[in-house]
């Protein structure tokens, strides 16, 4: 599908509806490769050390969440210069889960986005967990762990930096993504690259720090210091769920001009690189029999965080310790 797009830059009229994650032949097939061994080996940690540490409540918790972050993550918003960006989440999912659980559910949700909506490229899918699960989540819970013990205000200030500092930190590795492919000269990629997103992580910031501070009202257990509790979590479910599910509701306002990458990249002369999918299910986040209206779009977003809500509920059942199995 074109974008129907009128703007003073030419490459704007060329644009294809490219996800709004790397798409394959962005990246060379060494760099892809790479970056699924380094993905692969950081779920392999995660999955091994969620057993060991999953609470009662984080289980139904990761499900909603993460359904939550893919919903909040179909909803681009304008920045100015004609591109847009959207949330991602890694850094409110490790605050919120820690660290290992926040890469198990981003790498449920950009998984998902790649095989069920086309939204990133297959071959390169590695690289975009590592990106957006895996790095923004270990850098969102590094720094805000210095907060802890501190006051409310200054626990909410360090997350927003935590959280602007993981989109500039998944910027600059996916740029280095695409340098190392032979794509793009550094010198021009890296500036752009890293511009555009500093504005994109103001955005991270305020909704990372706006989703906290309902938490912080909500339930301030859940980011507490002490260990989660063993009974209550399960009442929250319904709330959080129907929260995550109706985020998609509002998919169809989202902003229609390119997100970050895409700007670059057509700047650069690169964005021609971009392959299509295979295959398509849902791709663009629509159901193929309605076409590309608000209730396709709707559906869609809902059909998604329901199953990323219900792959990790079932994987996180399945890594559940076993005290916990003994008083179910």
């Amino acid at each position: 599908m074109i974008l129907a797009l009128t703007s003073p830059m030419p490459w704007l009229n060329e644009l294809v509806s490219h996800p709004l994650h790397i798409p394959d032949g962005f990246l060379s097939l060494p760099i892809s490769l790479l970056f699924w061994l380094l993905t692969i080996a950081a779920i392999t940690m995660a999955v091994r050390a969620v057993g060991d540490s999953l609470g009662e409540q984080q289980i139904p918790l990761v499900g909603v969440l993460a359904a939550g972050i893919f919903a909040a993550q179909m909803l681009n918003f304008p920045i100015p210069g004609g591109t847009s960006g959207h949330m991602l989440g890694g850094a409110l999912a490790a605050i919120v889960l820690g660290p290992w659980a926040g890469i198990l559910a981003m790498s449920a949700v950009v998984g998902v986005q790649a095989l069920l909506f086309q939204d990133g490229g297959l071959i390169v899918m590695g690289a975009n967990i590592f990106d957006m699960g895996i790095l923004t989540a270990l850098i969102g819970f590094g720094v805000y762990r210095a907060s802890v013990g501190r006051s409310k205000q200054v626990k909410l200030a360090v997350a927003g930096v935590a959280a602007w500092l993981s989109i500039m930190a998944a910027a600059l590795v996916t740029g280095l993504q695409i340098w190392l492919s032979g794509n793009a000269e550094a010198s021009v990629l890296f500036p752009l690259m890293l511009g555009v997103h500093a504005l994109i992580g103001l955005g991270e910031a305020m909704l990372t720090v706006g989703a906290l501070s309902f938490i912080l009202a909500a339930r301030p257990d859940l980011l507490s210091d002490s260990a989660v509790r063993e009974r209550g979590g399960r009442r929250w479910v319904p709330v959080g769920l129907a929260l995550a599910l109706a985020v998609p509701l509002l998919s169809p306002f989202a902003s229609a001009n390119p997100d970050g990458l895409e700007r670059v990249a057509g700047e650069m002369g690169f964005l021609a690189l971009g392959q299509e999918s295979p295959y398509q299910l849902l791709s663009d986040y629509t159901i193929p029999f309605l076409g590309d209206g608000a209730l396709s779009t709707v559906l869609a977003g809902l059909i998604g965080a329901l199953i990323v809500f219900a792959l990790l509920y079932l994987a996180m059942m399945l890594r559940k310790p076993r005290h916990l199995n003994e008083h179910s």
